[in-house]
């Protein structure tokens, strides 16, 4: 085998109590991607997801001895914001697992934070080398060569001297244009997951978007029809992976861009999951509902081919448009996540570079159920700007709002992201372990404000997520809109206790 594409299991630690029932297990969508891009051109391919699978250490490195690739590859990638640096809780506990039974290939690390952060990635002693940006036309440039002798011609990629010197970064490497999306990011290759009986079993939605019933979490899938972003939130990282530029604190700001897969592409995906049995598909694009030429083709799709997907997507709450929710609904989006951030409107547009319109959230949510579309309102404590009291505002308009899911998140300095390089010039602290990047996990240690600490950002947020889902009239939501069982299950989740050390526990 050329190579073989491993996901890293760092649930326990990112999730704590709620990694066994709760948490989403999401298909490895990069390795999926790049694994199909390899064999299209020729490159023999495996994947190998230990996080589906919940394999232990020794259980991982026998199933990569057993592979026999020429290359190791750890995959670091997730939906969330955040997962490509706490999934290095994992990655780097595998690789280092490894190298201790003696295999002689190199192992590789690609995803948000090696692109972020690609020579702190290669001081760790088990890593090899890391691919930059994206990977694409890195991994191909890396599997024509020999692996050892030859890096140092290789561009898209950073590596370690033969002779023990000071890890380099090579010539950077393009991002796949969008004239060869079709073409070299030709498809996901399903075919190469684990299963248990049947397709994707091994996966399963999140919570709320199976109605909060745990029957309807699997099989469950998730793809892109497109990439990147176009705006650029000092909070957000996902265009890091964009970064043809290997100076200096260059962050997910100077990479910013948007490329798309054709509509007849995204169809041929979505028949694959569809004649595979899947129905609960997310579509994990982040700015889905944004460019009318580029989703109402995918949405005409899923009408005229009746896949029969209950979906879900992220939106913007100023680029709702009510005259399209009607396609929305019909082509089986039944969610919607809207990225409310904030409820102090000058805290919100302070860390959104002023991108966010002044308008009212409160009528685009109205707008959303009225086309009988759930929301998934998203909410950050922290911002650096925000004050217990702005904080107080945040929640207060998520009781409001009472949407039928809501995310609370305690604001981090994501490596990758604008604020990280904010931070680090001015000296503010940051986690000292990727665990600390994790927002459920025990070692979670949001940024501290101008005004609070990390323990106050950190207690309000788990305070604000208990005052949420133990809300009577939230529960009476969940009743009314899926039923009785499902509101014991929301109050059985809620049950669950998230330690914390920042906090004492």
């Amino acid at each position: 085998m050329d190579v073989i594409f491993v996901t890293p299991d760092s649930s326990a630690k990112a999730y704590q109590g709620l990694a066994k029932t709760y948490s989403a297990i999401e298909p490895p969508t990069w390795s999926l991607l790049l694994a199909e891009s390899c064999r299209v051109k020729g490159f023999s391919v495996g994947i190998l997801d230990c996080d589906a699978e919940r394999l232990t250490l020794e259980q991982s490195v026998a199933r990569i001895t057993a592979a026999r690739p020429r290359l190791i590859l750890i995959v670091l990638y997730g939906q969330n914001p955040n997962s490509g640096t706490t999934s290095m809780i994992g990655g780097v506990a595998l690789a280092d697992a490894i190298k201790l039974a003696g295999l002689g290939a190199p192992v590789a690390f690609v995803g948000s934070h090696a692109s972020a952060l690609p020579l702190e990635v290669l001081a760790h002693p088990a890593i090899d080398i890391v691919l930059l940006n994206e990977g694409v036309y890195a991994l191909h440039n890396l599997l024509r060569s020999d692996l050892n002798h030859d890096l140092a011609t290789v561009r898209g990629i950073g590596h370690k001297h033969t002779d023990g010197g000071k890890p380099i970064l090579n010539a950077s490497e393009r991002i796949v244009p969008q004239s060869h999306m079709d073409v070299d990011l030709p498809g996901y290759a399903w075919d190469l997951l684990p299963y248990r009986e049947k397709p994707l079993d091994l996966y399963r939605a999140h919570f709320w978007h199976a109605g909060f019933n745990h029957a309807n979490r699997t099989p469950f899938a998730a793809i892109y029809t497109s990439l990147g972003c176009q705006f650029a939130c000092d909070f957000c990282m996902i265009n890091i992976v964009n970064r043809t530029d290997n100076g200096d604190e260059i962050d997910a700001s100077n990479s910013r861009g948007m490329r798309f897969w054709s509509p007849d592409w995204v169809a041929r995906e979505m028949r694959k999951l569809a004649d595979m049995g899947v129905r609960t598909l997310r579509i994990s694009d982040e700015m889905f509902f944004l460019n009318r030429k580029y989703y109402a083709p995918v949405l005409q799709r899923c009408i005229s081919e009746d896949y029969g997907f209950n979906m879900w997507t992220y939106a913007r709450v100023d680029t709702v448009r009510p005259d399209v929710l009607g396609t929305f609904k019909k082509a089986g989006v039944n969610w919607l996540a809207l990225g409310v951030e904030a409820g102090n409107q000058l805290v919100r547009q302070e860390v959104s570079k002023g991108s966010f319109k002044e308008l009212n959230i409160r009528d685009v949510c109205t707008t959303v159920r009225d086309a009988d579309i759930n929301i998934i309102s998203n909410f950050i404590f922290g911002f650096p700007d925000d004050t217990l009291d702005t904080m107080q505002e945040t929640l207060d308009l998520a009781l409001e709002l009472n949407t039928e899911m809501a995310n609370f998140y305690p604001c981090q300095a994501l490596p990758g992201s604008p604020m990280y390089n904010i931070a680090k010039r001015n000296h503010w602290e940051l986690p000292t372990s990727y665990e600390g990047y994790a927002f459920l996990s025990y070692e979670s240690e949001p940024l501290r404000t101008k005004h609070c600490t990390a323990a106050e950002v950190l207690r309000f947020r788990d305070q604000a997520w208990q005052r949420y889902f133990t809300n009577p009239p939230y529960l009476d939501l969940v009743e009314r809109r899926f039923g009785a069982e499902e509101r014991a299950n929301v109050v059985a989740m809620a049950q669950i206790p998230l330690k914390r050390r920042l906090l004492g526990d």
